[in-house]
């Protein structure tokens, strides 16, 4: 399977395995984008002064880490950890092992419908890892919302075999929840006013992401331990990005469900 994406982004955070321990820093491997390598400087290993860094990280650790710069001309990632707080720790290493689980499901479904596993990314993975912003996130709506790939527009005979996988191997381990926020600006610099505007809401909180659905229309999902607190995330997320584009002159609305 190819990456999505080729270079993670800016305040990212990426699952990586130490592979060269330096008194200057660490080498690490990015799980998460194949051939690609990330570097710690000391200074971003632990709050205060780093006298021993093997005390805080080993080669074959597996680490989570915060994007601080990405150069893809020099093909170079720097990131932090000691910017992760212990939550977002355990939350995105949970995300990244699920994930891991999901491709082997993906594997099992491809073999189930006698196709070559690429083939059905092509048909229909790629899409489903866009919509949902994983395959994970994409079995485990269906086990939330049994029929939210016909909402989103996926068609084909894979889907009752989806659905079938799905059932009876996800059991969620946190909530997922999402709904529509809309963001548009006339300025001459709207698109960079939605973006920044997109941006508060992603900052705002733990495990949010956000997804280009149609302009003006983007969708923000939540993953929490419990709905009470994934609906507070949300809606404090919303906020930040309406507050940021009225203020700049734009126009925000946030809807739960999609109209």
């Amino acid at each position: 399977m190819k990456p999505i994406k080729e270079f993670p982004e800016e305040g990212e955070l990426v699952v990586a395995t130490v592979t060269n321990v330096r008194d200057y820093g660490a080498f690490v491997k990015l799980e998460e984008y194949p051939g690609k390598e990330g570097f710690i400087h000391v200074s971003e290993v632990a709050t205060g002064w780093v006298k021993y860094i093997r005390d805080h990280i080993r080669e074959g650790q597996k680490i989570v880490g915060k994007v601080m710069r990405v150069n893809k001309e020099r093909n170079q990632v720097d990131l932090s950890i000691k910017r992760v707080t212990e939550n977002q720790k355990r939350l995105k290493m949970q995300e990244w092992k699920n994930e891991l689980k999901a491709k082997m499901l993906f594997e099992m479904l491809a073999k189930r419908l006698n196709k070559d596993v690429e083939q059905c990314y092509e048909e229909f993975g790629y899409d489903l890892i866009e919509v949902f912003g994983g395959l994970y996130p994409a079995f485990e709506s269906v086990v939330l919302e049994e029929n939210i790939l016909e909402e989103e527009g996926f068609e084909g005979d894979w889907i009752e075999e989806f659905k079938k996988i799905a059932k009876e191997n996800i059991a969620p381990p946190f909530v997922t929840i999402s709904g529509i926020i809309e963001v548009s600006s006339e300025a001459p610099n709207g698109v960079e006013i939605v973006k920044e505007a997109l941006m508060k809401a992603k900052e705002s909180g733990d495990n949010i992401d956000i997804y280009y659905v149609g302009s003006p229309k983007y969708r923000i999902r939540v993953i929490a331990e419990d709905y009470k607190t994934a609906e507070k995330i949300m809606k404090n997320a919303a906020d930040k990005a309406i507050e940021y584009i009225s203020k700049a002159g734009g126009h925000g609305e946030f809807h739960r469900k999609e109209a």
